[in-house]
């Protein structure tokens, strides 16, 4: 037995079932943040793909005060005049190109040093580091701590600028 009043009583009807779209606040936050990881992803990816003339030239900084210690120990002109002079060239061929720089030799690689901030080079320092560095005369005992510190500070001057 029904009572009557469940007659008088409108039929079932469900709501209509959930869409996906429009998406709920907290869906757009998370693809917000999504967009904002790829965006930041892809800028740094490139940014440690770029070439980096600072990262070098902390690097060849570095190095050359190995050079410049390991010379204080061993007071061997040849390998420090080779050593600075190698390190140069590396230096040299990543920052301005191999097309630049590695047809330079001799007084042309001696110009384009001075040229680009290593003026301690001017002159015979230069000439003498080369004579040195390729197994020529050493400097004379009373010159060759000035050209030591000639050398490296030209060489410190030479990476340190070209900004």
């Amino acid at each position: 037995m029904t009572p009557p009043w469940l007659s008088e009583l409108a039929p079932d009807r469900a709501p209509p079932p959930l869409g996906w779209w429009p998406l709920a606040p907290g869906w757009w936050g998370v693809i917000a943040l999504l967009l904002l990881a790829l965006a930041v992803g892809v800028w740094w990816k490139r940014r440690m793909q770029r070439p980096s003339f600072q990262r070098w030239r902390r690097a060849a900084l570095r190095e050359l005060e190995q050079l410049q210690t390991a010379s204080r120990h061993e007071g061997d002109d040849a390998t420090l005049a080779c050593g600075v002079q190698q390190l140069l060239r590396r230096y040299a061929v990543v920052r301005y190109g191999r097309d630049t720089v590695a047809a330079l030799n001799g007084g042309a690689w001696i110009a384009f040093v001075v040229d680009h901030g290593g003026s301690e080079w001017t002159g015979e320092t230069g000439q003498r580091l080369l004579r040195c560095a390729y197994g020529g005369s050493t400097p004379t005992h009373g010159d060759a701590a000035t050209d030591r510190e000639r050398w490296l500070a030209g060489a410190r001057a030479f990476l340190k600028a070209g900004g």
